[in-house]
């Protein structure tokens, strides 16, 4: 029945391995919040996948390279989107005065800095729509998740961010 693709009974497959499954997440990315994630992530690609299990392997084991791979994957992925903030960080525009050079450089890097606020989930989405400008329909199909969770993480994003300006750049929200 599991493999045929239903979720009841999917559900009390994996409960026995909820808390493992998180704690292997957690000592992986040594984050609550992306540990979460991963965990979640990997539940959900290994119901996706249940028709290729090879039932002749434990199904924990199965599980927890699904979260390995998964965590992998968002580091990896955390490491080039790190890289290509800081390369942006770094690129100046010709023809700059050393002054102006330097002032663009700590705007860029209190910028880096409020970004690290968000989740995630909430930059990708923030990164998207409102610096790609793609539409919410866009950047839902760009994730691999609903429209709604992105209008979700799109208002959290704006809020953190919003804090993290009023709370380190107070003089950027004069009369707002």
């Amino acid at each position: 029945m599991v493999l045929s693709g239903r979720t009841e009974a999917f559900e009390p497959l994996v409960t026995p391995y909820r808390r493992p499954l998180l704690a292997l997440a957690y000592r992986l990315t040594r984050n609550r919040e992306d540990a979460l994630e991963v965990a979640q992530e990997a539940l959900l690609r290994a119901f996706r996948s249940l028709v290729r299990y090879d039932v002749s392997r434990s199904f924990k084991n199965w599980l927890f390279q699904i979260a390995a791979n998964e965590a992998r994957d968002r580091f990896r992925k955390r490491t080039r989107e790190k890289a290509a903030l800081e390369n942006v960080a770094q690129t100046e525009p010709p023809h700059s005065t050393p002054e102006a050079g330097r002032e663009r450089r700590e705007i860029r890097s209190d910028i880096l800095q409020c970004l690290a606020v968000l989740s995630p989930r909430e930059r990708e989405v923030f990164i998207l729509r409102d610096l790609e400008e793609l539409d919410i329909k866009e950047t839902a199909r760009a994730l691999g998740c609903s429209s709604i969770s992105v209008r979700v993480n799109l208002s959290s994003a704006r809020r953190k961010l919003r804090e993290a300006i009023r709370d380190n750049f107070p003089h950027l929200m004069e009369g707002r």
